[in-house]
């Protein structure tokens, strides 16, 4: 009965999408164990129900104590690791491995190697490790983005694999930084990915922004929306931002210094709580986040390789229900209150 209960609450954990939280109660089950079979009290009714003695289970709890720490040593050593399969080389030069990895940019007259030195010169910054930002991530590095960074407080649940693809079962119960850098490493050995595993806030946002050329917003929070807008506009970076929900998509690239829009001209009041309800409230279509996290990508690459024209100044909503995609013309406001000229130190 005793190694039963150890098998139940395995079960419901997975059953439930606890990830490794299911140790917590596995835990107390063990003490429960132990003490019902400590000397003073041995051979008690419930004793003999589990089974075992206060000794056999001791030991059970001290190997599967090692156990779990072998494995969490290990976790914690390919999350640190850096596969760099090949010597390092000059900045902005290419091994033959990636010449070979990236041709069919190479091949393409608007990328070309002069776009892909700039791609792999580029430090782009994605806020959200789930729907949006796992295509966005794979993509990115996939496509030889030489610094990534990914902002993300949350861990890797069970309801997220359903359009969450750039994580796996296996790997539930981590968070989401960490296991969307070991994807993007699997698929890109030669990139830098940075993760922090944290929420972004207004004492961090425009330090941590600063560092990149380029930021990709994913999340379903309009208050980090409105901040990460609110960073870009302030230290100069272009930010493309997404949004889905049930069947519906959106995405536009906003750059004030280049004389488009900001986010908050575009969408000036926060919605109403209730109003525009999350993926978790109203539910998604599991492909949606790959179809706009995938034309996020490509805004990005374009926008690091001067390939093409850009989203800024418009906005693109795609209805996957009705398959049907609109373009609309978005304008910079005067009086917004981000990035219109009457702001202290905008001079846009």
């Amino acid at each position: 009965m005793g190694l039963l209960g150890f098998a139940g609450l395995w079960a419901l954990g997975r059953w439930r999408g606890w990830g490794d939280r299911w140790l917590l109660p596995a835990t107390g089950w063990w003490a429960f164990l132990l003490a019902i079979n400590l000397p003073p009290v041995a051979g008690n009714p419930v004793a003999r129900l589990v089974g075992g003695d206060f000794r056999a289970w001791l030991v059970f709890g001290l190997m599967a104590a090692l156990a779990l720490g072998y494995r969490q040593g290990l976790r914690a050593l390919r999350r640190r690791k850096r596969t760099d399969p090949q010597p390092e080389t000059a900045p902005g030069t290419f091994r033959e491995a990636e010449l070979e990895r990236y041709a069919r940019h190479i091949l393409l007259r608007e990328i070309g190697g002069a776009g892909q030195k700039r791609l792999k010169a580029a430090r782009v910054l994605v806020v959200g490790a789930g729907g949006l930002g796992s295509p966005v991530l794979l993509y990115l590095a996939g496509s030889g983005v030489g610094t990534i960074g990914v902002i993300d407080p949350d861990v890797v649940e069970n309801t997220n694999l359903q359009r969450q693809v750039i994580h796996s079962d296996q790997r539930i119960g981590m968070p989401k930084v960490f296991s969307a850098e070991l994807a993007m490493k699997a698929l890109n050995p030669f990139i830098e990915v940075r993760p922090y595993n944290r929420k972004l806030d207004e004492e961090t946002a425009q330090a941590l922004i600063g560092n990149y050329d380029l930021v990709l917003d994913g999340t379903d929070d309009f208050d980090t929306r409105y901040l990460v807008n609110r960073a870009c506009v302030a230290t100069g970076v272009p930010l493309i931002s997404g949004a889905i929900t049930q069947w519906e998509g959106q995405l536009g690239l906003y750059h004030p210094r280049s004389g488009g829009p900001c986010y908050a001209c575009v969408f000036p009041v926060k919605p109403a709580a209730g109003l525009v309800p999350t993926c978790a409230q109203a539910g998604v279509a599991a492909p949606l986040p790959g179809v706009i996290g995938a034309m996020m990508a490509v805004e990005a690459v374009k926008w690091l390789t001067g390939a093409g024209a850009t989203l800024s100044g418009r906005l693109m909503i795609h209805d996957a229900l009705h398959a049907e995609t609109r373009v609309i013309t978005v304008k910079r406001r005067a009086d917004c209150p981000v990035c219109g000229s009457h702001v202290a130190g905008w001079h846009g």
